[in-house]
């Protein structure tokens, strides 16, 4: 795990995530999903890119099953978009960087 992201669980979910003053990109993921890996990079980068202005938060689905059930989450990687405490947008898979970044920038 990266310094840019914020490792979330079930616990800290509303307080990291709901109750953020500014949008967050929540991705749910695990270690033995390979294309989780694959965006992770990414997505340290964007979270440094966007720092002060998005956050970017990863919560372990095996580790905490109540948020990505709370939200319908099927498969993995699955990225939501929350802004103001309510979910804007979500994406299912792994996607490059340029058609993250463009996913964040949108629905701003």
């Amino acid at each position: 795990m990266g310094a840019n992201t914020v490792a979330v669980t079930d616990a800290t979910f509303d307080a990291e995530v709901r109750k953020s003053d500014i949008p967050v990109v929540v991705d749910f993921w695990a270690e033995w999903c390979g294309p989780c890996r694959q965006i992770g990079p990414a997505l340290e980068e964007l979270a440094a890119e966007y720092a002060g202005k998005v956050k970017i938060v990863k919560i372990n689905v095996d580790e905490n099953p109540n948020s990505p059930a709370a939200l319908g989450v099927r498969g993995i990687p699955a990225l939501f978009l929350f802004k103001n405490g309510e979910v804007v947008s979500n994406k299912t898979g792994a996607a490059p960087k340029a058609a993250l970044a463009n996913w964040i920038a949108t629905a701003l």
